[in-house]
């Protein structure tokens, strides 16, 4: 099951066309920083991050994400190439790293595609060198002249890329002109208000930023607090959405039940958001 789709272009025949709806039901990509955050507080490599993707993978994960800070507080230089070598083993998956292109994040895509290795995307997300999480998208059009030649350097070396953006169904456009070839929608304000009485106005924002995407030809992933309790209800709302990117729900999850029943459980979500007659 492949994610890669090719473009009209030969010179770059491996840039995902970002087309409007998914072929298929929205891909599930693992996050692994918190096994990393965990294996860091000793000097044994346990928990291994590759053994956590290997298990992810075997369970039915279409994907593996990591986010390598420059201070390598979780996810470290040494993860990133040990994960690509494991993903030439599985070449219907995908690889993303995420990151500030204007930090680190562009070494790693010089690198791998250098070396070989898969990359399938890179997510590129306005983080500061130490913040704490990730919160907040790009900014358009205050961002587009330096935010355009990376992309471009991106798409030269085969690489998809992706904005971490807010819901502004007005800055859809703008992403897209710059080159994007999809937006991640950060989706912490959802994942804050779904259990309150502002979740549908929150809600259909989101749908309404999904739809604009889509009307220009954006892919749309999405990311950042989603969980097995709020994912079939955002897919059901938001079109277009081709893959989640989902860590540190996950790992907490798994903690309690495994990668296996973990992936497997967000692998139903998924399906009962597009089972037939799910309401929409």
């Amino acid at each position: 099951m492949s994610l890669l789709f090719r473009t009209s272009d030969p010179s770059n025949p491996f840039v995902p066309a970002a087309i409007a709806q998914p072929a298929r039901k929205t891909a599930l990509s693992v996050n692994l920083n918190k096994v990393a955050l965990l294996r860091n507080t000793r000097h044994l490599d346990i928990p291994s991050v590759t053994r956590a993707a290997e298990l992810c993978l075997q369970a039915g994960a279409h994907g593996i994400t990591v986010h390598p800070r420059p201070d390598e507080r979780h996810i470290r230089a040494d993860d990133v190439y040990e994960l690509a070598a494991l993903m030439k083993d599985w070449p219907d998956r995908e690889f993303n790293i995420e990151g500030n292109p204007f930090q680190n994040l562009m070494d790693f895509v010089r690198n791998l595609t250098a070396r070989g290795l898969p990359l399938h995307q890179c997510t590129f997300v306005p983080d500061s060198e130490d913040q704490f999480t990730s919160d907040h998208g790009w900014t358009f059009p205050d961002d587009a002249e330096r935010l355009q030649p990376l992309i471009e350097q991106a798409h030269a070396r085969g690489v998809r890329v992706s904005l971490f953006m807010d819901p502004d169904p007005g800055a859809m456009a703008a992403a897209r002109a710059v080159g994007a070839d999809r937006v991640e929608l950060y989706t912490e304000s959802y994942a804050r208000a779904w259990s309150g009485h502002e979740k549908n106005e929150v809600l259909d924002n989101f749908a309404k930023a999904g739809r604009a995407a889509v009307a220009v030809d954006l892919g749309v992933n999405a990311g950042h607090d989603l969980n097995r309790d709020n994912l079939t209800e955002f897919l059901r709302r938001v079109p277009g959405v081709q893959e989640v990117s989902i860590g540190h729900a996950l790992i907490a999850d798994a903690l309690e039940l495994g990668y296996a029943a973990t992936v497997k459980d967000y692998l139903r979500c998924i399906d009962e958001a597009f089972a037939p007659g799910a309401a929409a």
